[in-house]
């Protein structure tokens, strides 16, 4: 440990290495954040809908997905897709769509535990007054559905980050591998997966605590 010379880090080294990684690792979790929300509350009414046809193929998609570690997707997609359609994807599309279809399953669960929060009553008296299931979702359920999940997605979406740093396994140029592309250049790989690390906590533990703040504040509203 006394090695350790953190001192040829500058803000030219950010620039040409860190940055790059650093926005695709943003723009990656706001993608999957993005999609898997959409595609999750798909899932999530089907579930919801009682009619086996729908319920029974989401119920296999999400507990699928779920029961696969998230590496092996990212590298089962990467490696065998090409083969099926007869050319590469590239890292970065295959981290995009995997994380999509990842994340729904995930994100398909919040969603489905949100609207079961909602007593039944609100959703009798939509039918009453002549609503169809879609307008009662959509003006009724939903929006209330989402204000009670917030903290839950926002904190998923923290873990979803965090994980980002997995698509190192396929290559793609993500946060994780700015810094290591910094440390090979410069001959300080390990000074360069610590700062790495620190990275992380500091972002991940900021947000975590705004969660949490958020979190208060819609109790207190409640």
């Amino acid at each position: 440990m006394t090695n350790l010379d953190f001192s040829f880090y500058n803000w030219d080294l950010v620039t040409s290495f860190i940055l790059k990684g650093f926005y695709f690792s943003l723009f990656l979790t706001a993608v999957a954040t993005a999609g898997g929300v959409f595609f999750g509350t798909l899932l999530a009414l089907m579930r919801l809908s009682g009619k086996k046809w729908l319920d029974i193929p989401a119920a296999i998609y999400v507990n699928g997905m779920r029961s696969i570690p998230l590496v092996m997707v990212i590298l089962g997609f990467f490696l065998i897709v090409p083969y099926i359609i007869g050319r590469p994807i590239g890292a970065e599309y295959s981290a995009i769509i995997t994380f999509i279809a990842f994340e729904a399953a995930y994100f398909s669960e919040i969603m489905r535990a949100g609207i079961q929060s909602i007593p039944r009553g609100q959703v009798f008296a939509g039918q009453a007054v002549g609503m169809t299931y879609k307008q009662n979702m959509t003006l009724v359920i939903l929006p209330q559905a989402f204000r009670n999940m917030l903290p839950v997605l926002l904190t998923q979406t923290i873990i979803l980050f965090q994980d980002t740093s997995l698509v190192y396994a396929i290559g793609a140029y993500d946060l994780l591998k700015g810094f290591e592309t910094a440390g090979k250049n410069m001959g300080r790989p390990v000074e360069s997966y610590l700062l790495a690390a620190v990275v992380y906590f500091v972002i991940c533990f900021a947000l975590s605590w705004l969660v949490k703040r958020l979190h208060k504040k819609i109790a207190i509203i409640r």
